[in-house]
């Protein structure tokens, strides 16, 4: 990583309010160049605090743009932070009315040239593109990185019409406890107090509405950009990374928008900007490649970015099995299209006599996390353990056979039971019999015909189901295996269905596994510069004696029948920031199930955070508890905020619900 310190541009930053029609204020931090010129402007729009959790990242970005003639501007969203206003639900009609004003604002102030960019990982790449589709006139160009066009089949809420466990309720306890947080009185004023009470009052926990639109219904519709891609007129950078949850989008996007408006990169991140150095690498010059995006369609500088290929993606080598890679050997290559003409379907068919797929209940410890930050235990572990738990298939690889895209299946599937999930794993088993995760797919039976609707499986018929697995660039070397595992549980990842535990009979004969297979061509050559940012804020990590938990500690009770999962998402723990504030925050994720009761199976999540200013004599806590449990035709869930200022509780309250199943 190179620290860049000198910059065409001296610049300056300020703190400011940007109003919006209703007399609401939204808390700024403008980055901006020191010239007389107006200059374009770069927004990034989010609910993650600019003036402490996201300060770190925000430091080595938006000084770097203002360092290159752009005004960088971080906004909070409506209720978050130091921003007026109560908050709502994710990507409500509000929040991106909101951002629309906010770019509208922009492009008035006497120092900006009227052209607009947005920008963001995850929530800010969402909305950059659900603002993108709302067209106003200055918004010219977007970059959208780790982001879904698709907020019910590929966010944290559903995967394959399953109830996502893992993130739904993981997120919803995050997000239940990000806005419980006060505003900070250095930045909000005497007025932070009178704010925070009235927010507390405003909170409900998304997690009753998440769980209470279980099929593709008008909620997930909103916000959802493959709704209408053509609305989009701004032009789209859309990034990812292959251990991110969220690539498909960039295939998807590449695919529908028009490819003068549109381009593609796909590396081996997790779910991080690339050039933050964080694993897996290699990281870029992801920076130097925005600012040739933003000097095309915000300066009209011909930068060559749009001579670049459609699709620029990494495909790694074979790797052994492990949760962590500092880097992933491979190669970078171009697609002047997708689907692309590079790419060429080959059908595996399965091999044997029918098999009854009946896995244990705790099938999915194994998983990994299912957002990857760059964490020692992110990633699935050696799969040898989950193979044993599932029925395989495997298929010698003679030479070696590049996968690019989204792999398919085809089963013959025969259920007794009218409800269950199929989960197809596609790993790369070693020669020693090391089982390495490729990538995995899951499909709710009850979605097989449409994410939109719920059609229960006529107990005792034969069907096909047709799912394809995440998206993936792979080298599978000879002497390899391909393996295809297939299971009927994935716990945490995907909440059990209640009548999972009778599985299904997988029939090998008219079952398939269809692999986008990419040939060697390497004729258009893709590199990119050294990453570099602005220097860091200088943010410091106390020191603590205390041994710290594991990030990922799985425990069987053998006697009971019981798997436990306690995750640690290690958000980042206690640092002290220059302005003086001192913030500490801690998180543990639970995640148990009895081996044969799906049930059984119960989702805890607890935080506890810290704000304090010693020079203000301010100190608030925050604690949260969420959990979820289920019966055969509900699910109950329990949420608890409980916040204090100077060790006086001055707001308790606590949730109960009972919410039908009716997909999951």
């Amino acid at each position: 990583m190179r620290i860049r310190t000198s910059f065409p541009y001296e610049t300056t930053h300020e703190d400011l309010r940007i109003p919006l029609p209703d007399g609401t204020r939204l808390y700024a931090r403008v980055w901006r160049p020191l010239t007389d010129e107006p200059v374009p402007a770069l927004l990034e729009y989010l609910p993650y605090r600019l003036t402490d959790w996201t300060a770190p990242r925000d430091w080595q970005r938006h000084p770097w743009y203002a360092g290159h003639g752009y005004a960088s501007v971080r906004v909070d969203i409506r209720g978050h932070g130091n921003s007026e206003g109560m908050p709502g639900d994710e990507y409500a009609a509000v929040e991106l009315a909101d951002g629309v004003e906010v770019v509208n604002w922009l492009a008035a102030q006497p120092w900006c040239s009227g052209e607009v960019g947005m920008f963001g990982i995850s929530w800010g790449g969402f909305n950059s593109l659900q603002i993108a589709a709302l067209a106003p006139e200055p918004l010219k160009a977007v970059v959208t990185v780790c982001s879904t066009d698709d907020r019910y089949d590929d966010d944290v809420h559903y995967t394959g019409g399953s109830v996502l466990a893992v993130d739904m309720h993981a997120w919803a306890a995050t997000m239940l406890a990000f806005v419980s947080r006060p505003p900070d009185p250095q930045y909000a004023g005497v007025a932070w107090r009178d704010l925070w009470l009235k927010r507390l009052e405003q909170v409900d926990p998304f997690l009753h509405t998440w769980l209470a639109h279980q099929t593709r219904d008008d909620y997930w519709r909103h916000g959802s950009v493959c709704e209408d891609y053509g609305a989009i007129d701004a032009a789209v950078l859309a990034v990812g990374g292959w251990h991110d949850p969220y690539r498909d989008t960039v295939l998807r996007l590449v695919e529908h928008l028009p490819p003068d408006r549109v381009r593609g990169l796909i590396g081996p991140w997790s779910h991080q900007y690339p050039d933050r150095g964080l694993p897996p690498g290699p990281a870029i010059g992801f920076l130097q490649e925005t600012l040739r995006w933003w000097d095309h369609h915000l300066k009209g500088i011909d930068t060559g970015v749009m001579r670049e290929p459609l699709l620029r993606s990494y495909i790694s080598d074979s790797h052994r099995p492990a949760t962590v890679y500092d880097t992933l050997p491979g190669r970078w290559v171009a697609e002047p299209a997708w689907p692309s003409p590079h790419v060429t379907t080959i059908s595996y068919g399965l091999q044997g006599a029918p098999v009854l797929v009946r896995s244990p209940q705790h099938t999915g410890v194994d998983a990994g996390r299912f957002f990857p930050f760059g964490n020692d235990a992110d990633l699935p572990p050696d799969q040898r353990e989950e193979d044993a738990r599932s029925a395989c298939f495997e298929f010698a690889v003679g030479e070696e056979t590049w996968v690019l895209g989204r792999p398919r299946v085809r089963l013959k599937v025969t259920s007794e039971v009218s409800r269950g999930q199929v989960i197809a794993r596609l790993c790369d088993v070693a020669p020693d019999g090391s089982s390495t995760l490729v990538t995995r797919g899951v499909l709710n039976l009850s979605a097989r015909h449409g994410r939109d609707r719920v059609v229960p499986w006529e107990p005792g018929s034969t069907q096909e189901v047709v799912f394809e697995l995440n998206g993936i660039g792979h080298a599978f070397p000879p002497g390899h295996r391909i393996r295809l595992a297939v299971s009927s549980a994935y716990w945490p990842w995907v909440w059990p269905q209640p009548e999972s535990q009778a599985g299904f009979t997988l029939d090998p004969a008219g079952s398939f596994l269809e692999l986008p297979v990419r040939n060697h061509d390497l004729s258009a050559p893709v590199t990119f510069d050294e990453p570099e940012q602005s220097e860091p804020l200088g943010v410091a990590f106390p020191v603590t004696l205390d041994e710290p938990r594991p990030e990922r500690l799985v425990v069987r009770d053998v006697a009971k029948g019981e798997w436990r999962l306690e995750v640690d998402p290690r958000y980042g723990g206690t640092r002290v920031y220059p302005d003086g504030l001192e913030f500490t925050e801690d998180a543990l994720e639970t995640y148990t199930i009895d081996e044969t009761d799906p049930l059984s199976a119960r989702a805890r999540s607890e935080w506890s955070i810290r704000l304090h200013r010693p020079e203000l004599a301010w100190d608030t806590t925050v604690r949260t508890r969420s959990e979820i449990t289920c019966e055969a035709a509900e699910f109950l869930t329990f949420n608890e905020v409980i916040c204090a200022e100077g060790g006086e509780v001055v707001f308790h309250r606590t949730w109960e619900r009972r919410i039908p199943r009716t997909a999951g």
